[in-house]
């Protein structure tokens, strides 16, 4: 059986997670929790990086980070089920997880301003810059919500996923800005029963 580290706050773990779901994989993955501040802890030696997810193979080989996961689990789930055949549809889903993983990077980055670095030693530019990010990303977002297909494509499920992480950290302040969004997400966890089943609270 094929082992996924993962932590439950992670983003990007829950992007592997609910592809898990979707493609009816949860019966090949066990699921192991994983401490990324104990220096003992084998994700170091599973991925060099020492970053998660990892998802280790049967045979040992270590895939990273959560792009090439997805698109391993869609090579084993039989292909083009999260990420579409048609080039057209596969770039647009690929360039829709693109700014969904590098909104979720400029959050993570500000999160960890705060839980690292003490107050007095916080870079307001930096901060900043990671919020304007966020910022211009949503707008975009907010414009255009994709279409919620029927098996949602890579894109669709990490923007739930980028959505369900401004909840859980930044306490769902996106939500009375950007109302399409709000009911895009609303639907998509209506449709998709992984994305309650790896929600976990503030």
């Amino acid at each position: 059986m094929m082992i996924l580290r993962s932590t439950a706050a992670s983003p990007f773990a829950r992007k592997v997670r609910i592809a898990v779901g979707v493609l009816d994989l949860a019966d090949k993955i066990d699921v192991r929790e994983t401490d990324l501040n104990d220096p003992a802890d084998s994700i170091r030696a599973q991925n060099p990086l020492g970053k998660i997810p990892a998802l280790i193979l049967d045979d040992g080989t270590a895939y990273y980070d959560s792009r090439v996961i997805l698109e391993y689990l869609d090579h084993l789930a039989g292909t083009g089920r999260i990420i579409p055949r048609e080039p057209k549809a596969r770039f647009e889903a690929q360039r829709l997880q693109a700014l969904c993983d590098g909104i979720l990077d400029a959050s993570l980055l500000i999160v960890y301003e705060n839980r690292y670095r003490p107050a007095d030693k916080h870079v307001q530019s930096w901060l900043d810059r990671q919020a304007d990010k966020v910022t211009r990303g949503m707008a975009v977002l907010e414009a255009a919500p994709p279409q919620l297909t029927a098996v949602p494509d890579v894109g669709q499920i990490t923007l739930a996923c980028l959505l369900g992480y401004r909840d859980l950290r930044f306490g769902g302040t996106w939500r009375k800005d950007y109302p399409l969004l709000l009911a895009w997400h609303d639907k998509f966890a209506a449709q998709v029963p992984a994305f309650a089943a790896t929600k976990i609270e503030p």
